[in-house]
Order: structure tokens, then sequence, then C-alpha cells
């Protein structure tokens, strides 16, 4: 990002947020150029002939009234060979806007990037499998998710199914001036955003979307895709929505609406509202192996299963917090183990064949304040993410964890980052890439790490202080602004390096140059 005045911009801003582009001119300055060895011409009207200096000095002295004029001629105005100063790279922490500044996206360094408003705001969403192939790199992309509203009144609120196509590569200013740049995938149109939705009574604190395998298909239209929404009512509802996507893919396709706007089961066994969730599949995407949790602010949290004949929701909740459940993740190998993390500043260790519903593990005080999201590494299977209140971020090894009725201290975390200056809000390892993570802050900051990337000392200095004195880790592979309140990041798992954000003014896809 970098900041100019917004009197620079106001006048070309679009409502895809592109930078501004001022034309060049191809005219070189024009110069005062006097021939004098130009001949003389006959005059058609008159028998005599006149040379061009009787006629200039006919005319000298004299304007078109008649007035006397500076014999004096004025050289030619050059026009400006001057460019205007580069615009300056905006640093959070370390510089502020002043009144008349706005942040403007540098697009050299995105391979794409675009901005799409919704009707309503969006809370959460998730990434919808769909069957146009996994580590796809062509342009125009196209990309299937679903969110949940946050409307003006309970009963506005939708769960939409959103598709969004014709997502072109960022266009680069020198992309014009190349003659042999004939690939049309460089196009910078806008993109499409089309939809289908369902009515959601109450707004969508929470929305996930089943777990399909990698390279699987997507499910015909005549099997179910679940997606489960935690409503601010305190019910969990879980959706059908495999023909919202049908109809958005084939013209005139006809909804059946006693499958998709009735859910398929509700979780009635929360006595308030909540905000963690998470599914888990062991079945592929047989929907009979599908697990469910669910967990609210009065710190219970309850497990759902399938079976053949359906949905059901176990009686006993899992207690060992103390406060509010803000996330929730299954471990990607062991299919009865999970992690919660909560607002009492821990991160527990589940496992659901335990007697007693309590945790096995935990780290007692993650943070300084809630713990307010985690991701579990599905490469490094012993690695967890967490995102503090505080704004610090923090990769913990499971295997330091102790075991509980033991006195061992909190383990170190293995790394430990403060760049963000607000609530962590979304974090997520990337799905294929075991050193690189996302995360979103209440700081309307998205930022990229690779815990790869080590420190060269030789280059400390020049790497990682900023003219403002705040240090810069080598891991922050990248900072992603322009959003209002962010709420929630995800990967796109089909396209690599792909990040989806949803914030109070909609929705951003964007790749970087950096991951």
């Amino acid at each position: 990002m970098s900041k100019r005045s917004a009197t620079e911009v106001h006048a070309s801003s679009t409502s895809q947020g592109e930078p501004r582009k001022t034309p060049r001119s191809d005219s070189k300055p024009k110069e005062h150029v006097v021939d004098d060895e130009m001949g003389e011409f006959e005059d058609g009207w008159e028998d005599e002939y006149e040379s061009d200096e009787e006629i200039v000095d006919a005319e000298a002295g004299k304007a078109e009234d008649g007035m006397d004029v500076d014999d004096e001629v004025l050289p030619a105005i050059e026009e400006s060979e001057e460019q205007p100063p580069a615009p300056e790279a905006y640093i959070p922490g370390v510089h502020r806007l002043e009144k008349d500044e706005i942040l403007e996206p540098d697009d050299s360094v995105y391979i794409m990037r675009h901005n799409m408003s919704v009707n309503w705001p969006c809370l959460s969403f998730d990434v919808l499998r769909d069957n146009l192939g996994d580590q796809r790199q062509r342009y125009p992309a196209t990309a299937y998710i679903v969110a949940g509203t946050q409307a003006d009144v309970a009963k506005n609120n939708e769960i939409s199914v959103y598709k969004m196509s014709s997502l072109q590569k960022t266009q680069k200013e020198n992309d014009s001036d190349d003659e042999d740049n004939d690939d049309d995938d460089t196009l910078d149109e806008d993109p499409l955003l089309e939809h289908r939705s369902i009515p959601h009574l109450g707004g969508v604190n929470r929305i996930r979307a089943q777990p399909l395998p990698a390279s699987s298909p997507l499910p015909p239209v005549s099997q179910p895709y679940y997606v489960a929404s935690w409503s601010e009512t305190g019910k969990v509802h879980i959706w059908d929505v495999r023909p919202l996507i049908e109809a958005l893919d084939v013209p005139g396709y006809t909804i059946d609406k006693s499958r998709t706007h009735t859910p398929a089961f509700t979780v009635n066994s929360h006595s308030a509202e909540g905000f963690a969730m998470d599914w888990a599949s062991s079945g592929g995407a047989n929907p009979s192996g599908l697990r469910l949790l669910t967990g609210d602010v009065h710190s219970k949290i309850y497990l759902t299963t399938t079976t053949a004949s359906g949905f059901n929701t176990l009686g006993q909740p899992f207690t060992s917090h103390t406060s509010s459940v803000e996330d929730l993740q299954w471990s990607p190998t062991e299919p009865t183990v999970f992690a919660s993390c909560s607002a009492d500043q821990s991160v527990q260790v589940w496992d659901v064949r335990m007697k007693g519903r309590q945790s096995v593990a935990g780290i007692e005080k993650a943070h300084e304040s809630d713990v307010n999201v985690i991701s579990w590494n599905r490469a490094t299977t012993y690695l967890l993410l967490s995102g503090g209140d505080e704004g610090g971020i923090k990769v913990w090894d499971l295997r330091n964890v102790q075991k509980k009725g033991t006195s061992a201290p909190d383990p170190t975390p293995v790394a430990a980052y403060n760049w963000h200056r607000a609530p962590i809000t979304s974090i997520e390892w990337h799905p294929t890439e075991d050193s690189i993570f996302a995360a979103s802050g209440a700081d309307e900051q998205v930022t990229l790490w690779d815990l790869a990337v080590e420190q060269d000392d030789e280059e400390t200095g020049a790497m990682d202080a900023t003219e403002g004195g705040r240090e810069v880790p080598p891991q922050l592979l990248f900072v992603h602004q322009g959003q209002k309140d962010v709420k929630e990041i995800h990967w796109h798992p089909q396209i690599p390096g792909a990040v989806i954000s949803t914030a109070y003014d909609g929705f951003n896809i964007f790749k970087t140059i950096s991951v």
C-alpha cells in the first residue's frame, strides 16, 4: 500500500479501487522554428508578388484589434519532463494517514486483486469445492463461497452461495505499452458476482462447509453438500446448499425449496449463542462420516455426529473451559482429537473417547488476553497457531504440551509475533505449504507469513527496521490493506496462493507475488 493525497485520486477512483494512472504524453515538446530559406509564393488574386518578409513587416506590431503589441517574441512553453514524486510505502504502526490522504494499492505486487460489495456485511464465510480442478493457474479464475449475513433485523438475514467469476489477472501499468502482449488473461475487467440465497433467522456468527477430500469432485446434485451456521439466536443449523450451486451453473435450474429452505438438522443443545465451529470427516464425501463441533459463549462444546439415519447431537458437553469458547479445530490425523481456545486465555486439547468430557492437555495461559482463533497445521501436524485479543500470534509445538494432572509449566511458543496492533480476528495455515500462514486483525490488516524465512544477521539493519524504528519481522511476507473491519480470511484450496477475506465493506480475493 502507498499513501497519496485524496485530491490526486478522487477524479479517477473506480468501484474496484484501482490506483490512479496518469497518462503520459507521447508528443515531444514543441519548439519555435523559423525557416529562413522559404521561397516566395504567388498571390493568385493579385498581379504583384509579395514575400513572406513583407507580410510579416506589414503585420508586425499590430494585434487583431489594431492595438500595439510587444515586438518581443515569447518562447513556446515546453512541457515539463519532471515526474511526480513516487508514492510512499505505508507501514502500519509507523506512518499515519493525514486528513487529505488515502491508501491506494500497488498493483505491481498483486497477480490478482478484486473487491466485491454485497447487500449486507458477512461476518463469516467458507470456500466451497468445485469441479474446475486443483492447482489452477489460468485466468480468468472462478471461485465459489458460502457466507452468512449480518442484516439490520433478524428476519432479513440470509445464507448465500456466491459465484465469483471473470477474476482476471491484475493489469500492470506497463501492460498496455507492451506491443507483444496479446495474452487476454492480463485484462483487468470487472469481476462478476452471482448468488443464490436462502432465508436465515438471525445474524450468522460463523458458517462452515463440510470437508471434501482433496482432488475429489463436487457431489452430484442428487447428494447433499452440507454447511453449518451458528445463529445469534443460539441455534446451529445444518443446510444442504448443493442445489444452490447447481442453480448458479445451470441456467433454468429450479431449486427445490423443500430441500434447501428448511434445515436438514438443528442443534438445540446450546443455551446461548456462540462462534466456535468445525467439521471433520472420516468417510470422504460420504455424509455418514461427518462430525461437527460447536462451542458457545457459556463455555460448553457439543459434538454432533452422523449415521446412516441422520444427525445426532450427544447430550453431554465438553466443559473444561471457564469462559466463552472462541474457536475449534479437529486434528488433521487423529479422528477423535480436537483443540479449542477460549476467552479464559487457554488452549485445550481433547479426546472424545475420554469419559467425563474433560480436556486431556492444555496451555493454561496461551496469551495475555482472550485467545480468539486457532489453526492446526495439516502437514506438520504437531504445529498449532493461535491469535489473541492483544494482537499477538503464537506458534505452538503440541509435543511440548503437558497432559492434565501434571505440575509442569506451560510450554514456550516456538515463535511469537506482535505485528498486529489490534485483536487477531482470523488465522489459517496454507493448505499445502506447511510454513506459510495468513492472519487478519481488527487493525484492518491481512498479513501473510512464512516461518521458513530466517533473519540474515548481515542485513538486519536493512531488512527489519523501518524509519519509525519499528522492526519488521523477516517472516512477514506481505501486508494487504484497504478493507474496513476485516473479520475472516481463507486460502482457496484449489487456487494456490489465493486468499479471500470478508469485511464490513465486502469481499476481497487476491493473490500476491509473495506466495
